[in-house]
């Protein structure tokens, strides 16, 4: 099968899902929700952007459906897009930060959330969320902030 074409290949081309992860600062701390839908464990809130949805508006729609919050001051942080982040499929995510506004509470596919202190976080994670909450730290760290 070297050099020929996989005609369902070409009809349905294996891409990558775009998805979005929002990194949202409330309270002194970072919001997490514990994920109610397998991969189980804490997570940042987030997930697949809509067909004809920017990443901005996806980050603002997931975090109101995930935590009931608004957002302020929404700015793209980082690119994640190693094939093994996701259990289920490969997935690209661009990661937002914001600051968080409201009442925070679990809803949509997060059975709960919560405000965590950078040196709390839990040891349960999903997906790659503790290497980029580190990340995150160490920038902000870094900025001298």
């Amino acid at each position: 099968m070297s050099g020929q074409v996989d005609d369902h290949a070409k009809d349905h081309p294996r891409n990558p899902a775009p998805t979005v992860d929002i990194i949202i600062e409330c309270e002194g701390g970072i919001v997490l929700i514990e994920r109610a839908n397998p991969p189980h464990g804490w997570a940042l809130p987030g997930g697949f952007i809509d067909y004809g949805e920017s990443a901005e508006a996806a980050a603002v729609r997931e975090a109101r459906e995930e935590t009931g919050l608004a957002l302020d001051d929404l700015e793209q942080f980082h690119v994640y897009s190693d094939p093994r982040r996701d259990c289920r499929m490969h997935t690209i995510t661009t990661v937002f930060t914001a600051k968080g506004s409201g009442v925070l509470e679990g809803a949509d596919d997060a059975r709960s959330a919560r405000v965590f202190r950078a040196d709390e976080l839990p040891d349960e994670m999903a997906f790659d969320h503790r290497g980029i909450l580190r990340d995150y730290l160490s920038d902000r760290w870094a900025r001298g902030r």
